[in-house]
């Protein structure tokens, strides 16, 4: 549109100065035109993203247009000027008053028209300036609506996206807040849990056989050692520590079993497992262990991990009091089994745990080795 207004006034002018040879009111004429191009160039710096219909480009367009009908007035070769002035008027009046100041703007069109017929009165010069200013009016009044809804698109949009991005946010807290409970209680609250034990057998013999309490402190000390390391390790997070001493996991495994008295054997043709594997099953055998002894009373428990080409599974199995499959174990609330169970779903495998009261557990893990 200002590529056209510019146009259309450049030919108005040319065209005057080309049909009429210097006159009294060309030096007006030139003036005029020269105020109109300034007049809207200036357009720009008036305008107002806040408002369209602000006091200063109401100012601004009450001067175009002024300028244009003086223009009008002296050269009707001008009028045809008006065809932008449309859309200046639709974009910065509300839409009765851009449709009033078409009106206006199209009765001097016709007059001119009207001014500059040679031949008498033309009907097609009354008929044609209403019809471009309407279909003007309406291509700007579509243009509107289409850029109305696409604004309405972006905004759901955009207010989707935060929407998505919030749950995403949540989601991902969620989760890192279950894998932290995983951790803690896997690693740091089972250490804890082991040391309360055996101090709590050192003071109970501590008079009677003082050289078993030092064995039980000690063993509390290890147990503490291996906590801390493990803490940290969390806080960097890295591999269990066990599994960063670079034995692998069946040495890992075996380090678990020794800490616990458990029995530990390996089944089948080992093969290697990535990193996140072998931290989960790792953290499933601690689990495991620490339910056994913490919730079973177990005796007995062994392990077994065994390879099966296209899965690994981990058995843990104890002769502890059972439970009933679906109850929390002993009756007691726990982290224990739902947190094993987690790590198991995260790696696309399947826990499977047999149990009856009075008949111990035993608790298999079966990871798909080609999904990992």
């Amino acid at each position: 549109m200002h590529a056209a207004f510019f146009l259309l006034l450049g030919a108005s002018l040319a065209r005057y100065l080309l049909r009429h040879p210097w006159e009294a009111r060309s030096p007006w004429i030139v003036a005029l035109s020269g105020a109109l191009a300034v007049l809207y160039v200036l357009g720009p710096a008036f305008a107002s993203r806040a408002a369209r219909a602000t006091p200063r480009r109401l100012l601004w367009l009450a001067g175009v247009v002024a300028v244009w009908m003086v223009l009008v007035v002296l050269a009707p070769s001008f009028a045809w000027c008006a065809v932008p002035l449309f859309y200046t008027g639709l974009r910065t009046l509300p839409p009765r008053a851009a449709v009033v100041l078409v009106a206006l703007l199209t009765l001097f069109v016709v007059a001119a028209q009207l001014r500059l017929a040679e031949d008498g009165f033309d009907p097609n010069l009354v008929i044609a300036p209403p019809a471009v200013a309407a279909v003007a009016t309406a291509v700007f009044v579509q243009s509107e609506r289409l850029a109305s809804r696409q604004r309405a698109l972006i905004d759901d949009l955009v207010s989707t996206r935060r929407e998505l991005a919030a749950t995403e946010r949540r989601e991902g807290t969620l989760a890192e807040r279950q894998r932290l409970a995983m951790e803690i209680h896997d690693s740091l609250a089972q250490g804890l849990s082991s040391q309360q034990m055996l101090l709590q057998a050192a003071d109970r013999v501590w008079e009677a056989d003082p050289g078993t309490a030092r064995r039980h402190v000690r063993s509390a000390e290890s147990i503490a050692e291996h906590s801390l390391a493990e803490a940290r390790r969390f806080v960097h997070d890295l591999a269990p520590a066990d599994l960063a001493e670079g034995g692998g996991l069946e040495a890992a495994l075996l380090s678990a079993a020794e800490r616990e008295s458990a029995g530990f054997r390996v089944d089948g043709t080992p093969v290697p497992l990535p990193e996140r594997v072998q931290s989960a099953l790792l953290r499933i055998a601690q689990g495991a262990l620490a339910n056994a002894r913490e919730h079973a009373g177990a005796g007995t428990t062994a392990m077994t991990l065994t390879y099966l080409g296209d899965q690994v599974v981990l058995d843990v199995a104890d002769d502890g009091r059972g439970f009933v499959p679906g109850s929390a174990p002993g009756g007691v609330r726990g982290h224990g089994l739902p947190a094993i169970r987690a790590r198991v779903e995260q790696l696309g495998g399947v826990l499977t745990v047999e149990s009856a009261p009075g008949e111990g557990t035993v608790l298999s893990a079966a990871i798909p080795l080609e999904d990992s």
